[in-house]
């Protein structure tokens, strides 16, 4: 399968890389892993692009490291359809006080417009 990986600046994304790159060791997907610019996140794109690259070494994983400017929900929604993707995978959403799951602008706007399955790791 051939898997793109949006990350942003959280703890979340971590947890999807580290997730999404236990199974591509298990069943051998084609890795693409796009780093988003969110300038008011926890952590940089700079930062965000040397953390996937230190753990898909330690892990033995070969992947595709791209970086993406501009609005970040438009720019993965734009890279998934400019490629042969078929699956997408974000982290994200929150729950409510009624144990309902919330999601934040971007990853609504990215399981809304995704041009492949989307996969939402919380």
């Amino acid at each position: 399968m051939n898997v793109l990986v949006g990350l942003g600046g959280s703890d979340e994304s971590i947890k999807t890389l580290r997730q999404t790159i236990d199974r591509t060791q298990d069943v051998g997907d084609d890795l693409t892993i796009a780093v988003l610019e969110k300038p008011e996140s926890k952590r940089s794109q700079d930062e965000m692009y040397e953390e996937a690259n230190a753990l898909l070494s330690e892990a033995g994983v070969d992947a595709d490291l791209v970086r993406l400017e501009g609005d970040p929900g438009s720019a993965l929604v734009d890279h998934a359809e400019q490629g042969e993707f078929d699956q997408l995978v974000i982290g994200g959403g929150t729950l409510s006080p009624m144990g309902k799951i919330q999601l934040g602008p971007i990853t609504e706007f990215v399981l809304l417009n995704a041009p492949t399955t989307v996969k939402l790791v919380r």
